[in-house]
């Protein structure tokens, strides 16, 4: 029995652009459709949404059924956060605010297999097809399908970045512009230069040391993150989609009942 392959690290390693929608809805159904829609990868949140870990499992299966990768984003807390999400077949974890080297090396220890890191085992969940995989295929087929992402999102791991890129053990390095935004003293100015300047060399020390580039942003910019080096880029959210659909519907229909009252006021005075 193999494990799953990752549809996410296949593209990667092959040069190509992988695409991904982030998911805050609690409802596998919502996964479901992006997957249905294309999306390579869709990230769910686990960091700032209060979503169970029924409602995480559902999200895998939702996007396992149309062969979509998923990333859940974990909370920073004990090794079992981190490796939960992989456990119920997760293709991919967002380890947030990665600060420095000493933190990215326990998040790589937690996380990986013999012989990079010290993962707890079990075996007995879905991502080692409930004991049905073999042992060590399960060990080594687990460090090499499943990606680990460090976010960088704050000021502080600038200065030691080239080290973090420079260790085995993580995939990606992903920056994230909202609270790298906040770490300046300039939230949600998208254009300082600072920022800017960031996301640049996030994405040049990730490819200088072999990893991904991975950022957040406008689909309208897409073309600017991959001349950037940028690989993986997340270009929406459900919520995003769904707000603006739901402004548009509202405000098409004000229109018309404004003209209507209008008019039909106009021809009572008459």
């Amino acid at each position: 029995m193999q494990m799953r392959k990752s549809r996410v690290l296949e593209k990667l390693r092959a040069g190509n652009i992988v695409s991904c929608l982030k998911v805050n809805f609690g409802d596998g159904q919502a996964s479901e459709l992006a997957a249905m829609s294309g999306f390579d990868c869709v990230w769910v949140d686990r960091e700032h949404l209060a979503q169970d870990w029924s409602v995480t499992g559902a999200h895998v299966w939702a996007t396992k059924a149309h062969n979509t990768d998923i990333m859940v984003r974990v909370p920073r807390g004990s090794y079992s956060d981190y490796v939960k999400p992989l456990e119920m077949d997760a293709t991919g974890i967002l380890v947030p605010h990665i600060m420095n080297v000493e933190d990215a090396k326990q998040v790589i220890q937690m996380t990986r297999f013999h012989p990079i890191g010290r993962r707890a085992i079990d075996g007995g969940s879905a991502d080692g097809g409930y004991t049905n995989m073999d042992f060590n295929e399960y060990l080594k087929q687990a460090n090499d399908q499943r990606f680990v992402v460090f976010q960088i999102e704050d000021t502080e791991p600038l200065e030691h970045l080239e080290e973090i890129a420079a260790l085995d053990g993580f995939d990606m390095l992903f920056f994230g512009p909202g609270d790298f935004s906040q770490s300046i003293g300039a939230p949600g100015d998208w254009n300082n230069p600072r920022l800017v300047e960031a996301r640049k060399y996030v994405a040049e020390i990730a490819n200088k040391y072999g990893k991904f580039a991975a950022t957040t942003g406008s689909i309208d910019r897409l073309d600017e993150f991959v001349d950037m080096g940028y690989k993986f880029i997340s270009v929406g959210a459900d919520v995003v989609g769904l707000s603006n659909y739901c402004h548009t519907l509202v405000s098409r229909f004000n229109k018309v009942e404004e003209t209507s009252s209008k008019k039909h006021g106009l021809e009572s005075y008459k």
